[in-house]
């Protein structure tokens, strides 16, 4: 994952620009003022509906791993962590300055010839995702570092080299599938220690010969992984923020229609590429590039509105910024089952996906503290799943109390803070046509009262529907509402108003 930048001041332009130069999202994006031509803008028609982007929309919890072989450092080396200097755990190859050990690259460009996970078992994996409620999953086939976890023909950096040998991508594609997760492979295109990389765009014919062989390769690989897995659904990418990789847009635009060409649905997320004018995720008439955002990243939106309608994602970190494995949490904020519960369906009441980073050890163990969120998370999506996968974006109010979710006629409330008096009040617009008529707990089908409540506030746009909890009803996490709705019976009262 690339180092999170902040602007120290938010003034207008780090707020127009931040995501175009970091995909970093803040805040609603600007649209263009002007039109521009483009010939390098979007290849896919926006909204895609065919069965592939369908099935996407509806997954609503979704895992990614990062793992290679910074998981034998663990973000840290010798004593110093990330907190003491250290790069964060994937990006650890990149650490340079006085508290690096010295030759510390060529230290960990041969960590490969010590990768051997005895205890690395795919099924095992697939399966606590499954028990979780995880519909997908993202995998890093290759991170900056660029060491290949599967056998790649372009370069020897691969996991062939190592003790283990065996193709990782293979074990964990195969695994995944069979336990019904969709698969898509996390890609990143920059790599370190590839010596015909560079992060400036070329200027000499020699530099250019160098970067064009870079991009063969790359090419070459992305082709190689349709080959190899063809039950993969799409990739997700990274490290495409270099200039020299976002002059390159004629070919990135060729490559990523070969590729949708030769897997036909294949999804890709805005991160690939830019237009001729370097806008990335967006082109410079704002119009998406890929078929869903890709720049929530360990963040969410405030506002259903912001998203102009687009699919998208959050990927979300455990610690703070703990993408690949970390020996030590201590002394770092993990967030809770609760915490991740309410930011999952913060992100599907807002009709996006909701994805949760694992990143297992050197020996192919998920941290333990991940293994007992897995298990707690599993926990509540077997109770309340039905609010969760294939439902979409409801149009009511904002509720103070949780975040709403639909399917069809059916209404979901997921509860976090519930009201003292037990009191659960729905909002509806006055002229809304469908508004509740009949409510349960979804966790047991417990029936409960539904009551039309006319609040009588002055120029207010909603009526109210109260839904009574029991008394006796007891839960220590969120809990689900569901709810039918159907046509008001009665409208509310016009009562005169008095005069001002």
């Amino acid at each position: 994952m690339k180092n999170l930048f902040t602007c120290a001041l938010l003034i207008p332009f780090c707020l127009i620009n931040f995501y175009g130069a970091f995909g970093q999202w803040t805040g609603p994006k600007q649209k263009p003022t002007e039109k521009k031509e483009i010939k390098y803008g979007p290849i896919t028609p926006p909204h895609r509906t065919d069965d592939d982007m369908n099935r996407f929309r509806a997954y609503g919890l979704g895992q990614f791993i990062h793992w290679g072989i910074y998981a034998i450092p663990g973000n840290e080396w010798e004593g110093v962590s990330a907190r003491g200097g250290a790069a964060a755990s994937e990006w650890i190859r990149s650490w340079s300055g006085p508290t690096a050990p010295k030759n510390w690259k060529r230290i960990y460009d041969n960590l490969y010839k010590q990768f051997n996970p005895k205890d690395f078992d795919a099924k095992r994996w697939a399966k606590q995702a499954k028990d979780m409620g995880a519909k997908y999953m993202i995998f890093t086939t290759k991170h900056h570092d660029g060491f290949a976890l599967w056998p790649s023909k372009y370069t020897d950096y691969t996991i062939a080299k190592t003790p283990y040998k065996k193709d990782i991508v293979k074990e964990v594609v195969d695994a995944y599938t069979a336990a019904g997760i969709d698969v898509y492979l996390y890609f990143s295109i920059l790599e370190w220690n590839n010596p015909n990389y560079m992060g400036k765009a070329p200027q000499t014919d020699e530099e250019k010969k160098r970067y064009d062989l870079f991009l063969q390769y790359t090419r070459n690989q992305l082709l190689e992984l349709l080959d190899n897995y063809p039950q993969i659904k799409g990739f997700w990418f990274d490290g495409t923020w270099d200039q020299s990789w976002k002059r390159s847009y004629e070919f990135t635009y060729n490559l990523e229609k070969e590729l949708r060409e030769k897997h036909p649905g294949l999804i890709i997320g805005s991160r690939f590429r830019n237009d001729e004018f370097e806008q990335r995720h967006f082109d410079s008439n704002g119009r998406l590039l890929g078929d869903y955002e890709q720049g929530w990243e360990r963040k969410l939106p405030a506002a259903y509105e912001w998203l102009n309608g687009n699919d998208w994602d959050a990927v979300m970190t455990i610690p703070p910024n703990g993408w690949g494995y970390m020996k030590d949490w201590t002394g770092l904020y993990t967030k809770t089952a609760d915490d991740l519960i309410d930011m999952l369906m913060q992100s599907v009441s807002m009709g996006g996906n909701f994805v949760l980073n694992f990143g297992p050890d050197g020996q192919g163990n998920m941290h333990p503290g991940e293994d007992k969120l897995a298990k707690e998370i599993g926990e509540w999506m077997r109770l309340n799943s039905e609010a969760v996968y294939g439902t979409v974006h409801a149009d009511f109010p904002v509720s103070k109390l949780g975040y709403y979710t639909q399917k069809g006629t059916t209404l979901y409330l997921t509860v976090f803070n519930r009201p003292v008096n037990d009191l659960v009040r729905i909002a509806v617009p006055k002229n809304g046509q469908l508004v509740p008529i009949s409510a349960e707990l979804l966790l047991n089908n417990q029936q409960l009262m539904v009551a039309h409540s006319d609040m009588g506030l002055d120029l207010d746009k909603n009526t109210y529907y109260t839904i009574t909890l029991p008394k006796a009803f007891q839960s220590d996490r969120a809990f689900v509402i569901k709810m039918q709705l159907g046509k008001p019976t009665k409208k509310a009262e016009k009562l005169m108003d008095a005069k001002m």
